[in-house]
């Protein structure tokens, strides 16, 4: 799969979601939500989202190493939209509710692989942990 702005950080979102084996409607409903909402997907054609995700789950079940799917995201995405894909990554690991350790291991890998630094990374957490709560 060669990656574009767009895809690099849809397949951000997908990989996260599909750490713990099991990519949720509330997860793809809330990737389907930042990518009709947000700025940085003002020119993305939605109706390409569906084939998108499947090609980013098809990059993670293929033969490379998750270290290697986040170089090749890193590659395509400015180092502006390095934390923005951080923080889509966080906005799906916590969008469900529940955070598994494989959800929390994918985070700090990319996390390193974007060069966050722990501080900042620590401020997107925490914005997104208080954007999803539920009561």
């Amino acid at each position: 799969m060669s990656l574009t702005l767009h895809t690099a950080l849809i397949s951000t979102m997908v990989i996260v979601s599909a750490a713990d084996g099991d990519m949720t409607d509330r997860e793809f409903n809330t990737i389907g939500e930042i990518v009709r909402t947000l700025p940085v997907f003002s020119d993305y054609d939605e109706e390409h989202l569906l084939e998108d995700a499947r090609s980013s789950m098809d990059m993670l079940n293929s033969e490379d190493e998750l270290g290697g799917i986040v170089s090749k995201i890193k590659a395509v995405l400015p180092k502006k939209l390095q934390d923005t894909s951080y923080a889509l990554a966080c906005d799906i690991a916590v969008c469900d509710g529940q955070l598994s350790q494989e959800e929390l291991r994918l985070l700090e890998i990319l996390r390193h692989g974007l060069d966050i630094d722990r501080l900042t990374a620590a401020a997107i957490e925490r914005g997104a942990a208080a954007r999803f709560v539920r009561l």
